[in-house]
């Protein structure tokens, strides 16, 4: 049986936790970029390619399985997990094991957004880490070789419309 933790999200959620972590997220992903802007569609990617599997829980960060999200087709060539993985060992200095991988990803493309000169938007906080990391599960990603008809109907059964398509599209 799979059971799914969800939490309470919410602006601020780590505010008296790890008040600096949005901060701190802010600031590696600001020098990622900087040093290279395609990183912005990078973290654009990986958060989209977490989000679309099982929802946003962090789940393609791990990598213990053998045949895990990120062993999928569609999930190769995904990157930025050095720069999570730089804003985690960051964050888990000043406030350990209060900020989770699921929005630490989720604030992280937030941020490459607003500093690739897209829009800044709020994210709530205050998801759970999946603990489940399954190839089978991210089968039905939209990967290269497939056709347009295909793509647009992994979208339709994620609920995601044809606009949401071009702009997620044209992010990564």
């Amino acid at each position: 049986m799979l059971v799914v933790s969800q939490g309470q999200l919410r602006l601020g959620f780590y505010s008296k936790t790890c008040p600096n972590a949005e901060t701190i997220i802010r600031k590696v992903v600001q020098k990622a970029v900087a040093n290279d802007p395609r990183n912005a569609a990078i973290l654009l990617r990986l958060q989209f390619h977490d989000c679309f599997v099982e929802g946003c829980d962090g789940s393609i960060l791990i990598r213990k399985d053998e045949d895990g999200e990120l062993k999928a087709p569609g999930n190769l060539g995904v990157g930025g997990l050095d720069i999570i993985e730089s804003a985690k060992a960051r964050l888990e200095h000043v406030c350990p094991g209060i900020v989770s991988c699921a929005d630490l990803v989720a604030l992280a493309a937030r941020d490459a957004v607003s500093l690739a000169n897209g829009p800044f938007y709020h994210v709530p906080t205050g998801r759970r880490d999946g603990r489940l990391s399954k190839m089978s599960l991210a089968l039905k990603l939209p990967d290269v070789d497939d056709s347009i008809h295909a793509i647009k109907f992994k979208f339709r059964e994620k609920g995601l419309s044809d606009q949401d398509l071009v702009l997620l599209s044209a992010g990564a």
